[in-house]
């Protein structure tokens, strides 16, 4: 706590003045927490002095409040570049990161507890932003903006947390995720440069090699690197007692369908939907649990014993497969392609169906998404042309992220799909009886086949990569599909995959 205040005294946070009856005074208050490293020793503890936030009014406390932050798909689009580049990846970050910012408007806070300097009528004046303050994130992210942007860096148009800066000598990349950044590139002179730079500007930790961020544990070898949550699935199995239950091969039942009539609703829904939450992150790097999370996140205001029992399996298939990684391969060429399907009205309630789809970079997956689709689909041709034309606009946006990380990607880019007659719609641009009621928008895919920017492929269903994002599948064909998205156990990955 004293490390706390001297830190906020020296960034001159505040200064103290009188308490009036006409200023709106902002509380206060400490939040601790216990930070832990990635084997699950404690690193530090933390205490902090935060605004209460919650009692800001708009228009007189603060205004514009959105920050962006880095999306999943760019991290894993620069781990991925890396890996194939063998680019180094070094880790910053920032201490009290929002203590930097720069408020626009006047804030009083109540005084923290426990501060005995100056008088005790007095309350503090911020002069700088503070956690807890709803602007807080914003002004952090001005702040940062406008150093990188003087350091010759421009702001991504693919991400916003995402900056570049081209020279003679390379290109140098900066995510930044609030606080926490990776720096990459082939510039190891630029690199160098944009350290110093931010230390001038910030106080900095330097952490090295990238090894845990975000909570993703990365590793590195000659074959590539690796990404696995495997603490983060530790912990999940602990607190919920699952840490030495009998394990399973599948994360759901094959064949199993979900609804919202079936089983006794559950007392409190705040367990199961604090379980969903975790799985939902863990999926990230685990394009192998995706479909089923989608399904179990559909009951988080209405979760029945059906719907808990599933969640459990899940986390029995964890405690078998917490090991297990998404792998980004050194070697491979620098070529987008997609695979796409989807199920038939799956949806037993509402009789939507489900699109999968995931798309790989080299031999890296660096997007997926499973996701119910927002209409009835009259057929099977017709639920598997939207996915298609889903995956089309991921495609393009990959190409042109991918492009300012300095990776052409060639055209026409290949779109996989197990069903002949969607692709015969998407490349026949033909009004059909069955396809006449279909949104305009959807049709964006036959522009892009058109115009030479996607290529549409046959896949056989048994080689389709996505199937194992529409359904539960049994364990033989669902480490099939697992090992065709480039999943990966540690002993696989330490013995070159």
């Amino acid at each position: 706590m004293v490390d706390e205040i001297d830190a906020l005294e020296a960034n001159q946070t505040w200064d103290l003045v009188p308490r009036t009856p006409e200023i709106s005074v902002v509380g206060s208050k400490w939040v601790y927490a216990i930070k832990m490293k990635p084997d699950g020793t404690l690193e530090r503890n933390k205490a902090r002095v935060v605004a209460q936030g919650f009692s800001q009014e708009y228009g007189i406390d603060y205004e514009e409040t959105f920050a962006p932050v880095a999306k999943i798909q760019t991290v894993r689009c620069v781990l991925a570049v890396a890996a194939m580049k063998d680019w180094p990846l070094v880790q910053l970050d920032v201490k009290n990161a929002f203590l930097h910012g720069d408020l626009k408007e006047t804030i009083y806070m109540a005084r923290p507890p426990g501060y005995t300097k100056g008088d005790a009528n007095t309350v503090c004046r911020l002069k700088r932003s503070l956690y807890g303050l709803k602007q807080a994130p914003r002004a952090w992210f001005e702040k940062f903006h406008g150093m990188i942007g003087q350091a010759g860096f421009t702001q991504s148009q693919n991400d916003p947390s995402l900056f570049l800066r081209t020279t003679v000598h390379g290109l140098t990349v900066l995510l930044l995720y609030v606080d926490d950044m990776i720096i990459s590139g082939d510039d190891h002179a630029g690199i160098k440069d944009l350290t110093e730079s931010l230390h001038k500007a910030f106080k900095l930790k330097e952490l090295g090699n990238v090894s845990y961020f975000l909570g993703l544990e990365i590793e590195r070898t000659r074959h590539g690197i690796l990404v696995s949550q495997q603490k983060y699935i530790r912990d999940l199995l602990a607190e919920n007692q699952f840490e030495n239950c009998k394990p399973c091969t599948t994360p759901m039942e094959q064949n199993l369908k979900l609804s919202r009539a079936r089983g006794d609703l559950l007392d409190d829904h705040t367990h199961y939907r604090t379980i969903v939450g975790s799985l939902r992150y863990i999926s990230s790097t685990r394009p192998d649990i995706a479909y089923v999370v989608q399904v179990v996140s559909q009951y988080m205001g209405m979760a029945r014993t059906m719907h808990l029992d599933a969640v459990h399996r899940i986390l029995r298939y964890l405690r078998s497969t917490q090991d297990v990684g998404l792998f980004f391969p050194a070697k491979g060429e620098p070529v987008l392609e997609a695979f796409a399907d989807a199920d038939f009205a799956g949806c037993v309630d509402i009789r939507r169906s489900t699109s999968g789809w995931c798309v790989r970079f080299g031999s890296s997956f660096v997007s997926w998404r499973c996701k119910k689709q927002d209409r009835v689909s009259k057929s099977s041709t017709e639920a598997e042309y939207r996915s298609m034309s889903e995956v089309s606009s991921e495609l393009v946006w990959l190409k042109r992220l991918l492009g300012e990380l300095g990776v052409a990607c060639s055209e026409p880019m290949k779109l996989f799909g197990d069903n002949t007659s969607a692709i015969r719609i998407a490349t026949n641009p033909v009004l059909h009886d069955r396809t006449k009621h279909i949104e305009t928008h959807v049709h964006y895919i036959r522009e892009l086949v058109t115009e030479g920017v996607i290529q549409l492929s046959y896949l056989s269903t048994e080689d389709q990569t996505a199937d194992l994002l529409t359904k539960a599948v049994g364990t033989s064909r669902h480490w099939y599909l697992s090992n065709k998205l480039m999943l990966r156990k540690h002993h696989q990955f330490e013995g070159g995959c």
